[in-house]
């Protein structure tokens, strides 16, 4: 039985909400957008009556297109890359570089940690609330989705917890309006170690200490010096800075953030979205939902290749909730939404703060494939680059867990450009138990390197199973 039931009446308002916060940080942000220096933004600085146009709202477009099209249990990095490539043309930093990376033949994550200087920015986290919408109150399925995301672009630097953050904060949002307890929850989705926790920690000390927003920017500022601009730790920092000095009024929350400079449009963008969330369409002042509209321009999809895109805040609020259903089904999720009124006396169940499910993805090897065949689920690791060179050794690690009851053997079989070799061997042979992964390491050795790019595949045959999986193989030549 659910453990929790939202009112869907008060969940649209909430999803409303959500989207014209965002659209109306972005507006507030986007004229000021690289601009480092301490800004004194006050509100709209465009015409009014309708949004600028923002990347960080219809990539998101694309993302629902894809749900829609493939169901929730079909998101994944490598679905969501292959959207990259058709709907979303502009070439700017990680986006360029991961369908550079995909065309090349490199896969998610590989094609989001492959040569790419922007891994650790801010593209992923500005797109995170289609995943919290979607899962409203559930943010471990928020992460979960967040990741898929993620990783076609940031591999698994800080770019990707930047999002794994701000989508369970949006998720919890539905269901928790404490702001502490929300950064709290955002906070135990990610490593305690990581940048991005460094830079928001640093915001909450100056907060506990009485500091003025000034001083926690500076403190964040002088942190993140070494990572350069436009990225992910010390923008979220300012949309922290945002969130806690704007002291829950709307419009000083989106300013602060952008005034912190830097990248404005997802900083002010994403304090919108949260505090849409929390507060609902109805509780965005008017001064700034009127100066707005209902309206959506975009900038960065191809929207002659996808048809039947919300032109509107309205109709996207709309596509958005005849998907909750199937999302909170698919995933299982002890969070129902109906016609009858909110019921949170489950809350507590639902760990809000548990990182088990968080930890799994962060313990990923950025370098690792996954392909799941029904029976089996494959994970290939490079654990580095996948460049090959002439007669040096490259170690691979496979592992294969059993996703059926029964027990079985697999055969392994390399199918390798000539002159290359496997140890052990090109065809082998692994018992895979129920609920006990194998794990097998590889050598592959190039005798030859003279081309571009090589490709193979590990043919992988169950006895008595009529499902074959076919893991494609790729390396750079670097030379």
């Amino acid at each position: 039985m659910p453990k929790v039931n939202l009112n869907r009446e008060e969940v649209q308002d909430k999803v409303y909400g959500c989207w014209l916060g965002k659209n109306i940080g972005g507006t507030v942000g986007e004229p000021y957008e690289g601009r480092r220096e301490i800004l004194d933004v006050k509100g709209y600085s465009s015409p009014p009556g309708q949004p600028l146009p923002n990347d960080d709202l219809d990539l998101q477009l694309v993302w629902l297109r894809a749900v829609q099209d493939l169901g929730p249990l079909g998101i994944t990095s490598a679905a969501l890359g292959e959207y990259w490539l058709n709907f979303i043309p502009p070439p700017w930093s990680e986006y360029g570089i991961n369908k550079s990376n995909q065309r090349a033949g490199l896969v998610p994550p590989l094609s989001g940690m492959y040569n790419n200087p922007w891994k650790d920015s801010n593209g992923a986290w500005i797109r995170s609330e289609i995943w919290a919408c979607l899962a409203p109150g559930c943010p471990d399925v928020a992460i979960r989705l967040a990741y898929e995301d993620a990783s076609v672009d940031h591999g698994g630097a800080e770019g990707m917890y930047a999002e794994l953050f701000t989508a369970a904060v949006e998720s919890a949002a539905f269901v928790v309006n404490d702001r502490d307890q929300l950064i709290k929850i955002g906070l135990s989705k990610i490593p305690p170690g990581c940048r991005v926790a460094r830079s928001i920690n640093l915001v909450l000390q100056a907060y506990a200490e009485g500091a003025s927003w000034l001083e926690a920017r500076e403190r964040v500022v002088a942190d993140s010096a070494d990572l350069g601009w436009k990225m992910a730790p010390g923008n979220l920092g300012f949309v922290i800075i945002g969130w806690l000095y704007g002291e829950g009024d709307f419009g000083r929350s989106v300013c602060l953030a952008t005034n912190c400079g830097d990248d404005t449009d997802c900083t002010s963008a994403t304090v919108g979205a949260i505090l849409g969330i929390l507060a609902g369409k109805s509780g965005i002042p008017a001064e700034w939902s009127e100066g707005i509209g209902d309206g959506i321009l975009t900038c960065a999809i191809d929207r002659g290749s996808y048809g039947g895109i919300p032109r509107t805040v309205s109709e996207l609020t709309d596509q958005v909730m005849e998907q909750i259903p199937a999302a909170l089904t698919a995933f299982r999720c002890p969070v129902r939404i109906s016609d009858g009124p909110t019921d949170l006396s489950g809350l507590g169940d639902l760990r809000l703060t548990d990182d088990r499910v968080a930890s799994v993805i962060w313990s990923r090897s950025s370098y690792a494939v996954a392909h799941d065949f029904v029976h089996l689920r494959a994970t290939l690791d490079y654990g580095r680059d996948p460049e090959i060179k002439q007669g040096v050794p490259f170690k691979l690690k496979l592992r294969l867990e059993n996703k059926m009851p029964d027990c079985r053997h697999v055969d392994l079989i390399w199918h390798l450009p000539e002159d290359w070799s496997v140890l052990p061997s090109k065809g082998s042979r692994v018992a895979l138990l129920q609920g006990e992964p194998a794990e097998i390491a590889f050598e592959i050795r190039a005798e030859s390197v003279c081309q571009p790019a090589y490709r193979g595949i590990l043919e992988i045959v169950a006895e008595g199973r009529p499902t074959v999986g076919l893991v494609p193989l790729f390396f750079l030549n670097p030379a």
